[in-house]
């Protein structure tokens, strides 16, 4: 058996395509936002509800399984990288441009986080959303543009899963 079969397919190139260009935005945007604008030194309030402000983030979503450590971070690349090949067998299979466009953000996603991650031993955070009243304050986690295309991609996913046209319908 040829390792090409599994990782190749029909719209195998259509998201690698997507997935190269939400990696390229993701990095584009915070290696502007670290050299160029040095976000470190210039948090930036854009409104009642939204910032920009550096966070590293040592961990995966939400920061959980955080880990300073060189170890710790290397076992978390290594843990992305068997996702994305998994995500690329599954890319090779899409019969949909959906499902495609989809795993190729997710996967862009996942490759931007994991160069951060090689890069730094962090992941950049950047976006940070809040809500706050007279006596009580929300706040969302920080993000980046990696993760607005990894859950841009679950959600179409989840999307053709339940409500798109092949989704599995009943009797």
């Amino acid at each position: 058996m040829n390792i090409r079969q599994y990782m190749n397919g029909p719209l195998t190139g259509f998201g690698l395509a997507v997935a190269a260009i939400a990696g390229v935005l993701d990095q584009a945007s915070k290696l502007y936002l670290l050299f160029v604008y040095d976000l470190a030194a210039n948090p930036t309030r854009f409104g009642p509800f939204f910032d920009f402000v550096l966070t590293k983030n040592t961990g995966i979503s939400y920061g959980l399984f955080a880990s300073e450590g060189a170890v710790g971070q290397w076992v978390l690349l290594g843990f992305k990288g068997a996702a994305v090949v998994l995500l690329w067998a599954w890319l090779a299979k899409a019969e949909s441009r959906l499902t495609a466009l989809a795993l190729g953000l997710i996967i862009g996603g996942a490759v931007g986080n994991a160069i951060d991650r090689a890069a730094y031993g962090w992941v950049v955070d950047f976006v940070f959303f809040h809500l706050s009243g007279a006596n009580w304050r929300f706040n969302w986690y920080v993000f980046n543009l990696a993760d607005v295309a990894i859950v841009a991609g679950v959600i179409a996913l989840l999307y053709e899963s339940v409500i798109g046209e092949r989704a599995a319908k009943a009797p």
